[in-house]
């Protein structure tokens, strides 16, 4: 059975859902500027952007910017040089500086110190002479230097006054200006914590990385290693490799013998890490590709496999170099470390191990502020790192 169109008058009626409409494409909503700015940031961008709303470690990131500048520069920021002794003031108590004398405002200036001696205890004592200010002197002519042990030169961003003395934070038992020794000292505990963090950070990736990406007779070979070293006690091993370092090193081998030990001895957790993390990526359909193209597993690890897990590799780059400060300042503090005449942080503070001294002079432990304040900066800091380079937040 046939059926006839319907008529030219009536016209035809479709189901619902077909349309005699001309065709129209999706309508595509454009974009605002902040949508634009965040889709074509590069992941730099977005990891500053980040890392910016984490006021704390912003803070932290200034402070430790602010003190490794200052240890590259100590020469010209240190009034005295770190040898200097001035035996008239021994342990003299920190000078405070002022900006008014009687109401009138002069300036930067400090009160001079008379000392006497207390024949009941045969202790120094020191009075403040208020009736005599003396100014600081800026952008100084003052004790001689080599910078960085190369060039030579006496600028001083500031200066004690002329004939008198500018004790910031006191003097140890030589008569040595513990500002300007912190500053000295400053650089090498810092940077002792950045080699020994590069040592063990290498360390912990190729071991690690190694053991994560073959697996089995390897893995479980490094496995054995990182238990061995691990179950070593640190203290007492520190204490025995700084022992047997000959005593007629120079310095500076001394200075990178215990970088050494600090980092042969802090690779292990990081190599834990690595490992656990790659042998959970090594599945992925990316590194199967990639071995398929003939890529080498060293290219592979470390092109397509580390920076999978950045973040957490900056977090614990960030909590060891915190670790080989405190490592070197524990050494050095108990004698085996450094010695004079280099200076750091675990030096100064070894003068404060006995507590009558302290009662006495507390002003000999401010080395200890410092050392606080870095540790924690590079804690909030890694954690702020650590979220900025996280791709799943």
């Amino acid at each position: 059975m046939t059926t006839s169109p319907p008529p030219a008058s009536e016209p035809a009626t479709l189901p619902h859902r077909w349309s005699t409409a001309p065709f129209e494409p999706y309508a595509v909503e454009k974009m605002s500027p902040e949508q634009e700015r965040v889709y074509l940031a590069s992941q730099l961008q977005l990891m500053w952007w980040k890392f910016r709303r984490h006021k704390l470690a912003v803070i932290s990131g200034v402070v430790i910017l602010v003190m490794y500048t200052s240890i590259v520069i100590c020469e010209f920021l240190a009034p005295y040089h770190y040898t200097t002794r001035d035996t008239d003031f021994i342990r003299a108590p920190p000078q405070r500086v002022h900006l008014f004398h009687e109401g009138t405002f002069l300036g930067p200036f400090v009160y001079p110190y008379t000392q006497r001696l207390n024949m009941e205890n045969l202790k120094r004592e020191y009075d403040v002479d208020t009736t005599r200010p003396q100014q600081i002197r800026f952008f100084c002519r003052g004790d001689g230097y080599y910078f960085w042990g190369l060039v030579p030169g006496n600028l001083h961003l500031f200066c004690p006054p002329e004939g008198g003395t500018l004790f910031l934070l006191g003097t140890d038992r030589l008569g040595r200006d513990m500002f300007s020794r912190i500053l000295y000292g400053g650089r090498i505990s810092l940077t002792i914590g950045l080699l020994g963090v590069m040592v063990s950070f290498v360390l912990g990736v190729i071991i690690g990385g190694i053991a994560g990406y073959y697996g089995g007779k390897v893995d479980l070979f490094v496995q054995r290693l990182i238990e061995i070293v691990q179950s070593l006690p640190h203290i007492p091993l520190w204490l025995a490799l700084s022992a047997i370092m000959p005593a007629s090193w120079s310095p500076l081998l001394v200075y990178f013998g215990i970088t050494l030990i600090l980092g042969l001895m802090d690779w292990t957790g990081l190599a834990r890490a690595v490992r656990s993390k790659l042998l959970s990526l090594r599945e992925e359909d990316y590194v199967v590709a990639a071995q398929l193209m003939g890529a080498k597993p060293a290219r592979i690890i470390g092109l397509h496999l580390v920076p999978g897990f950045m973040s957490h590799l900056i977090a614990a780059a960030t909590i060891t170099v915190p670790k080989t400060i405190l490592g070197e300042t524990a050494l050095s503090f108990l004698g085996l470390g450094l010695r004079p005449p280099i200076t750091s942080w675990g030096v100064l503070l070894n003068e404060a191990q006995n507590i009558n001294v302290v009662a006495l002079y507390p002003w000999l432990l401010f080395p200890c502020v410092p050392v606080i304040l870095i540790i924690l900066a590079f804690n909030f800091l890694g954690d702020g790192l650590r979220d900025a380079a996280d791709p799943y937040r």
